[in-house]
């Protein structure tokens, strides 16, 4: 076994392996233990290795992770962005390649600086802080990349119980740490000083997240409200046909018509899919239906506003209309898909960067949650939900978290149902009720543990019925958010950093 950890192209390519193993472990896979084989070979890859060969074991590790769990980039820039085969294939390796810097980067500071004995106990504590602040990091660089975090994996696991506590970064913390310590125990490579604590270490998150699982961190704050969620399943290459506009109109209006009647109606991402000055006469006829019927209705919408310096822009929102009120405008917006990073160079080159409405600005921070029904309804549009910090600051001003997206630009891929289970965390940090309504998929009502109580599958048009209870009050990571975490980490990582450069000195 110890070619693993030695440079050379034979661990490279484990290395390779075992980041593309990673994605059986989410949705819709779930296989969640294969996350710690993943990460048991990764610290094991990098025990012995001088920092330019780590920085090319992780560069492997994180390409083999999204080549494998983010192929559905190339069908969206293949079947949607009028790429041909070769160019969504260049484009979807080479981004993977350089997503897979995020890998590279920490492994070469764990071997040039953090690394210590094996046999330390600190060795392991710093390899699970250094993998929760790569995660972290990768979450806040250039916008942000949050896909993947190991932590999602435990949305059914033994340690879900934990994600209210921590958020899904606890959970990844946790994984490292017990992959490591099951590395370092099985080599029997933990000092007898330290056996008992890494004992105690390796066992309490797997006793103490079974217990809490099923608490209660949140209370009801209201009777229960029925819902009417719609999913059109209108074809992307329709979605934005002029010619189609007041057909898409006519089938979100036709079905809500049908519907029976419910306190919150829900339409997907941009299912008015014009400026919403423009349909501000057919938004009046649907206020004066939801009114009638004593329902809020919420949808997506194309919004052009004045900003700050009096420019017009536009908008990706969500509004709402009859018994409630507010617009949302999205804020954190997908590159390529909403707008185009160096457009001045990239448009026009291929379709791919002329997609409809990427053209997007960003909303502004301090928007505050829409009202429906006299309850706090926390808005998330599509790829917003994928972020724990800012889905969670959203939440504790909330009553209902909601997220409406369109996932059609991912086809048959994996990439909607990872989506799903990300916004599932979402709703299992907060201790909330979710309603998620999309375009074509996957359509369901979330509960504050993180089940789906109610689901329509893909590829179908229909109404999703039913309920929702208004929550209140904070789960401690909604209280303490991340922070304890990152200081407790901040911590490891010096300790680990002083350590090793006495060491070195002695």
């Amino acid at each position: 076994m110890n070619w693993i950890s030695r440079p050379g192209w034979p661990g490279n390519l484990l290395a390779l392996a075992a980041g593309a193993l990673t994605p059986l472990a989410f949705a819709p896979f779930d296989v969640w233990p294969l996350e710690l084989l993943s990460l048991a070979l990764f610290y094991l890859g990098l025990r012995h290795l001088a920092p330019k060969a780590a920085f090319w074991r992780g560069w492997c590790y994180g390409l083999g992770l999204f080549l494998a769990g983010t192929s559905w980039i190339y069908v969206s820039i293949h079947d949607y962005g009028a790429a041909s085969a070769p160019l969504a294939t260049f484009l979807t390796v080479g981004f993977s390649a350089g997503v897979a810097l995020f890998f590279a980067l920490p492994a070469w500071l764990w071997a040039r600086w953090l690394r210590r004995d094996e046999a330390a106990l600190a060795d392991t504590l710093a390899f699970a802080a250094l993998w929760l602040a790569q995660e972290a990091f990768r979450g806040w660089f250039l916008t942000g990349f949050p896909w993947l975090y190991a932590g999602y994996s435990q949305l059914d696991g033994p340690l879900a119980g934990l994600a209210p506590v921590g958020g899904v970064w606890l959970l990844s913390f946790l994984l490292a740490l017990t992959a490591a310590l099951l590395v370092n125990l099985a080599r029997l490579r933990v000092r007898p000083a330290f056996l008992g604590i890494g004992v105690v270490l390796l066992l309490a998150p797997w006793l103490i997240g079974p217990a809490l699982k099923g608490h209660a961190w949140t209370q009801p704050a209201g009777a229960p409200l029925k819902v009417a969620a719609m999913q059109g399943n209108v074809e992307q290459n329709l979605k934005w046909d002029p010619a189609q506009l007041n057909a898409q109109l006519a089938l979100y209006r036709d079905m809500t018509f049908a519907a029976p009647k419910a306190d919150l109606i829900v339409w997907p991402e941009t299912a008015v899919p014009v400026l919403k000055e423009f349909v501000e006469g057919y938004l009046g006829v649907m206020a004066r239906y939801a009114n009638d019927r004593q329902a809020a209705l919420i949808t997506g919408v194309p919004i052009r506003e004045l900003n700050e310096r009096g420019e017009k822009r536009y908008y990706n929102g969500i509004t709402v209309v009859g018994q409630g009120e507010g617009t949302y405008l999205k804020q954190k917006l997908v590159p390529f898909g909403e707008y185009v990073p160096l457009q001045e160079l990239l448009r026009g080159l291929i379709a791919f960067f002329d997609l409809p409405m990427s053209d997007f600005a960003r909303g502004s921070s301090d928007q505050e949650p829409l009202l429906a029904k006299g309850y706090r309804i926390a808005p998330y549009i599509c790829y917003e939900v994928v972020y724990p910090e800012f889905a969670a600051s959203l939440a504790a001003r909330s009553d209902i978290l909601l997220t409406v997206s369109n996932d059609t630009w991912f086809g048959t891929s994996i990439g909607p149902l990872q989506h799903l289970q990300m916004a599932q965390m979402r709703a299992l940090e907060a201790g909330r009720w979710m309603i998620r309504a999309t375009n074509n998929g996957v359509t369901a009502l979330i509960a504050p543990s993180g089940a789906i109580s109610e689901q329509i599958p893909q590829f179908q048009q229909g109404v999703l019925y039913g309920e929702v209870l208004p929550m209140q009050g904070l789960t401690p990571y909604l209280q303490w958010r991340a922070w304890p975490l990152v200081i407790l980490c901040g911590l490891l990582l010096a300790w680990a950093l002083m350590a090793s450069r006495i060491a070195k000195t002695v």
